[in-house]
């Protein structure tokens, strides 16, 4: 009986020892997840519920919020045609274009570097990145002097020297070119950290399964793609779509960088402009906040779009 007793207790106090463990275990895991932790709920979780909060309220960013309800939002479907005619569908083309647009082009672009040695490939992503990373100042001072509106502009000139206009052609004020010249912007610097992970996920690929593919009966380059590539890098597709998306909806200070806010016409304005225009040149704070809810939503729902796309089902 008493060896039997001493058993058990031996055994409650391995029980417990393994509980402690687990425990410190748990705890060394709490304190690596603190940074982060600390960073996302700071800079990203009290933000969005802060806004969330905002617009359901009047605020000029002074004075103490006075609660409104669902005024902003009413107010933002029923009466803001500016929001309606051009912001809305503005922002839906610019997405599509430089969203689905980038995210194609970052594909074969990485595809195509990866056929590449690896200096040059090093070479040439590291030239296509760049561009992601470029200031406002400096992609003003660019695309500035590209859309000038004299003659000496480099666009103007190359077109009037080949005849196809025989004037300038002042693009950063013409309503009817805005949105195209900040597509042509966003495409150009689209090639982020999406476009780095499908290198890396190319790259990564299992050599063993081109060689089984090629035995199979595929014949080309296109077919590897296709059947060998895409299936295996499926993950790294995913996290490339969200950051196209994220990106896509994000870049509306092209349009202030190059044109001011509001752009002439509200041409190239975004709901990017349109949440700077009240929040920080109208200080109508509460307004600007429900209107970066509807964004917050609006890529929540491209997201998820993406994800059900890309997502593998077992």
């Amino acid at each position: 009986m008493a060896k039997n007793k001493d058993n058990i207790v031996q055994t409650q106090n391995k029980k417990k020892n393994n509980i402690r463990k687990r425990e410190r275990s748990n705890w060394n895991g709490y304190i690596f997840m603190a940074p982060y932790a600390i960073v996302f709920i700071g800079f990203i979780l009290v933000p969005v519920v802060l806004a969330v909060i905002l617009s359901f309220t009047n605020f000029n960013s002074i004075e103490f919020p006075d609660f409104t309800g669902f005024l902003n939002y009413i107010t933002l479907i029923t009466s803001d045609e500016v929001f309606m005619q051009f912001v809305l569908p503005n922002t839906v083309v610019y997405a599509v274009v430089v969203g689905i647009g980038g995210y194609v082009l970052s594909f074969i672009l990485a595809w195509a570097l990866c056929n590449l040695t690896k200096l040059p490939r090093t070479i040439f992503a590291l030239i296509l990145y760049s561009p992601s990373m470029t200031t406002g100042v400096a992609m003003t001072v660019l695309w500035k002097v590209i859309f000038s509106g004299d003659q000496t502009g480099l666009l103007n000139s190359w077109l009037m020297s080949l005849g196809i206009i025989n004037e300038p052609i002042i693009w950063l004020v013409n309503a009817q070119y805005l949105l195209a010249i900040v597509i042509v912007v966003g495409l150009w610097s689209s090639m982020g950290v999406g476009f780095l992970s499908m290198i890396a996920g190319i790259l990564n690929s299992d050599e063993e399964l081109y060689e089984a593919a090629a035995i199979d009966g595929v014949k080309n380059r296109f077919q590897e793609m296709i059947y060998i590539t895409i299936p295996q890098m499926k993950p790294q597709m995913l996290f490339a779509a969200v950051m196209s998306i994220v990106n896509a909806f994000q870049n509306g200070m092209i349009s202030t960088w190059l044109t001011g806010n509001p752009s002439p016409g509200y041409a190239a304005q975004l709901i990017v402009n349109h949440i700077e225009d009240y929040g920080f040149l109208r200080y109508e704070m509460g307004y600007a906040a429900a209107v970066s809810v509807v964004l917050l939503l609006i890529v929540q729902l491209f997201s998820k779009v993406s994800n059900a796309l890309l997502t593998e089902k077992d």
